[in-house]
């Protein structure tokens, strides 16, 4: 059995990066080093404030040591290592990309009154989670040992727990309708015969290889050099189109 210094060093660097970013938050706050008042999303004083860093800070925030903070941080180990190692595969920026996109998609969301949340690290765990569970809808998952369900129906029956157990219905769903919104735009929609609006900036790209994050693509010949013929010949290609047509 590998050590805890193995295992954390063997995470894949954007899921790594997120979870110890979440984690460090809460461990500062216990500290007694900032109030989450400071880093939590209130648009009045980011625009009227110009206190911008809210809308990052905000995304980092799972909130103080409990049984909740340790299921959010398995979520991000769990569902963020099984996408970053599988169907994003020597795809870091993809990954990335995913995780700006779904940042943003929050942020706007959350400006709409009805679905405003101070903190949006919760809903950017669920929208790994929906994500994850289009890629691998028919693994069988088991919640608390009490209920057996394929992973397709797992956010919905995370929140439907949730709320049961009295947390805030608003975080998750927002999580969810992100995961959707990036999962209609790069796969069913390509899938369907259009096109992919969300393709991956060559910024992200660039600042992937300048930090020399993650695995660099091995070139496969003619397929390398087309990134929309590289994504359609591979497992997750597969498994997309199986999907859409299920």
């Amino acid at each position: 059995m590998s050590s805890p210094a193995e295992f954390y060093h063997s995470l894949p660097p954007i899921t790594k990066a997120y979870g110890t970013v979440c984690l460090l938050a809460t461990a500062t706050y216990h500290l007694g080093l900032y109030h989450p008042a400071y880093i939590a999303l209130f648009y009045d004083k980011v625009f009227y404030g110009f206190q911008v860093w809210r809308l990052f800070t905000n995304l980092f925030f799972l909130g103080p040591f409990s049984i909740n903070f340790g299921i959010r941080l398995l979520m991000i180990v769990r569902y963020g290592v099984q996408l970053e190692k599988g169907p994003f595969d020597r795809r870091t920026a993809d990954f990335l990309w995913m995780m700006i996109f779904g940042a943003f998609a929050l942020l706007v969301l959350s400006a709409i009154p009805i679905f405003w949340s101070p903190f949006l690290a919760v809903p950017l765990v669920f929208m790994l989670l929906y994500v994850w569970s289009r890629e691998f809808p028919n693994a069988q998952i088991n919640i608390y040992g009490l209920v057996a369900l394929k992973a397709f129906y797992l956010p919905w029956a995370m929140l439907a727990l949730d709320v049961i157990f009295g947390s805030p219905l608003i975080p998750d769903l927002l999580g969810i309708i992100a995961g959707h919104l990036y999962y209609f735009f790069t796969v069913l929609h390509p899938l369907a015969g259009g096109k992919n609006i969300l393709k991956t900036p060559m910024w992200v790209h660039k600042l992937i290889a300048r930090w020399r994050i993650g695995v660099q693509p091995i070139s496969r010949g003619p397929a390398a050099n087309n990134p929309q013929q590289e994504r359609g010949s591979g497992v997750a290609f597969r498994g997309r189109s199986y999907r859409l047509g299920g």
